[in-house]
């Protein structure tokens, strides 16, 4: 009870926050998105790292590179999202690769090489594509198109238990997610497409409804990629919970795990469908 307990006060809590920040946008939300991608840069390199060095909580020098380099594409965001900006932000990623193979050489031969792929990854994996969060808010109509991502991601996560629970029989993963189901993953992409639809009528988003319906149900689809994902890198490196940050949920990566996938997709499909 005691545990649930936890859990509940610590999702209104997230909800609350995150929550604002998404309404009022603009430095609150770039701050918040910035604080999550930091922190969950820092679980993703704690969990590649050998069992007896995860607690050390001192970054070594390519972590490092890596910690600078979401700052600086952060910092780059706030240029705004003309072609200026998508440009720099691009050449910082490849200035980071530059910055990561220098250190790689300099260092030699203390750090493998799939080490320096390793930082690259996670800096686009978690700093790149969370702060289309952010991205999606600062649009035009990023007020009212911000949602989707998260109906396309939790919405899907609730509506895939909810189906599997009643109506799972066919293991989507054994190997991975013996829990998951066809039945669950199906379930989850109709909720979110039928909630997206919903959600169109409602705020009256672009033309169409359907327009919502569908880009919810594609990105459904890549939200559990994005869970699953997460869940066969804690596997194959044996951790139970990313972090410790929201308790009863475990890190930042444990809870944004299919929004940090889902949200380049919404961002992207909006521009088409909407």
């Amino acid at each position: 009870m005691a545990g649930f307990k936890t859990r509940a006060l610590s999702a209104v809590v997230l909800v609350a926050v995150l929550g604002s920040a998404l309404f009022f946008g603009g430095y609150y939300l770039w701050a918040l998105m910035l604080f999550a991608s930091l922190t969950g840069f820092f679980e993703y390199t704690r969990a590649m790292r050998d069992k007896d060095n995860r607690e050390n909580m001192k970054p070594d020098p390519l972590e490092l590179m890596g910690y600078i380099g979401i700052a600086v594409i952060y910092g780059v965001l706030l240029i705004g999202q003309s072609e200026r900006g998508a440009l720099l932000a691009f050449y910082s990623l490849v200035i980071l690769l530059i910055a990561l193979m220098i250190v790689y050489v300099l260092q030699f031969p203390k750090y493998p090489t799939g080490k320096m792929m390793q930082v690259f990854f996670g800096v686009i994996y978690v700093g790149v594509m969370l702060s289309f969060v952010y991205l999606t808010r600062m649009e035009e109509k990023g007020l009212k198109l911000v949602w989707l991502i998260f109906i396309a991601s939790w919405i899907c996560d609730t509506c895939a238990y909810l189906s599997g629970m009643l109506l799972g029989k066919h293991k989507l993963t054994p190997k991975l997610s013996p829990k998951k189901s066809v039945e669950g993953a199906i379930g989850g992409v109709i909720g979110s497409a039928l909630v997206g639809f919903l959600y169109g009528i409602i705020i009256e988003l672009g033309d169409s409804s359907w327009g919502t319906a569908v880009v919810c149900a594609a990105g459904a689809v890549i939200s559990q990629f994005g869970d699953l994902t997460a869940s066969a890198i804690k596997r194959n490196h044996d951790i139970k919970d990313y972090g410790r940050l929201i308790p009863g949920h475990g890190g930042i990566l444990d809870r944004f795990d299919s929004v940090i996938i889902t949200a380049p997709i919404v961002f992207i499909l909006a521009q088409v469908f909407i």
